[in-house]
This record gives structure tokens, sequence and C-alpha cells, in this order.
């Protein structure tokens, strides 16, 4: 596709599933470009900040997207269960039943954390204080913690399933911790 008709967030969706392939140090320049089908000097047009430009975008369009599916609804749902489960149904489709990996994950785990911390910490401690909040709304007194171990349990069944090449694998678990979830909740 020529790069006049290729957008921002066409580019950007492109680009993310060349750091989610190789990594932030494994992404190279020529990658990201036939992946995003701008040429270098385009790429460079729509990102004078390079690479890492291309990252902090990637990760800011990742959180703008889980602000808007995940973080908003469990904070303001009036029926909190129906929000929890809300949230298990949009993580599955985002991560592609266990297809997709986390690439705010991914980048938490290796040198590129550092570049990235405090765009990685905010996704992480919003989607904890979202889920906290719903769960309290329900009357769970260990809202908290239970969010964090859902978060938790999420990333790793993300890493399990990659591991192990069993995508259902993630979304078993996924269901497993939502029924418990809201069994406790009852």
């Amino acid at each position: 596709m020529p790069a006049a008709l290729i957008c921002r967030d066409d580019a950007l969706a492109r680009i993310a599933e060349v750091f989610r392939s190789h990594g932030y140090e494994g992404a190279s320049l020529s990658a990201l470009s036939a992946a995003s089908g701008l040429g270098k000097g385009s790429l460079y047009n729509y990102f004078p900040g390079g690479k890492e430009q291309m990252a902090a975008e990637v990760l800011a369009h990742i959180d703008s997207w889980f602000e808007a599916a995940i973080y908003a609804p469990l904070h303001s749902a009036q029926d909190a269960p129906a929000a929890i489960a809300a949230m298990f149904g949009a993580t599955e489709r985002y991560f592609h039943g266990g297809g997709r990996i986390c690439l705010m994950g991914a980048f938490a785990l290796d040198a590129t954390r550092d570049r990235f911390a405090a765009a990685l910490q905010s996704y992480f401690d919003r989607w904890v204080a979202a889920l906290a909040a719903a769960l309290r709304r329900a009357g769970m007194q260990q809202a908290q913690s239970q969010a964090e171990a859902v978060v938790a349990g999420i990333q790793g069944a993300l890493t399990l399933a990659r591991a192990l090449d069993d995508a259902a694998l993630f979304r078993r678990r996924l269901s497993e911790m939502q029924q418990d979830l809201l069994a406790g909740l009852a």
C-alpha cells in the first residue's frame, strides 16, 4: 500500500506487531519500514524521534485502548460484576484469545523497561486500580489484593500460553479467573 494511503493509526498498529515479534532492540528500521508500508523517509516524517518515538506512541495507543475498553468501564459502570465480566471479554479479544503477547508486559521484562518505565507502570497501576475500584463497589473486602492477583494472572496466562504454544490455555485461565472472581462477589 502506498505511503499516502496509510494513516498514522494503521502505521502504529503495524509497528506494534514488529515490536511484539522482535522486541524493542530487535525491531530494525528496515523491519519497521517494511511492516508499516512506509519508506524510511516517511517513517521519519511521521516519527521524527525515530524508533523510540514509534515505541512511545505504540504504548500510548495501547494505553488509550485500555482506557476506553477496560479502565473507564470498570471505574464508571453501575453494575460492577457486569463491568468485570466485560473486562475479561475485552481482554480476551485484545490479546486475540492468547495469540497476541502483551507488549507492555514484554517491554517490562527487559532493559526496555527503563526507557519506558512511566508508561509501563501507569498501564499496570491503572488496570489494577480500575479493577480494585469495581471490586470494592461490588463489596469485596480484599479488592486491591484480588485485582493484583487477576492482572498478574492474566499476564502469567499470556506468558504460559505463549511458552506452551497453547492459546486455549489463556482462554481457559481467563474463564476460570472470571468465574472465581464473580463467585467471590456473590
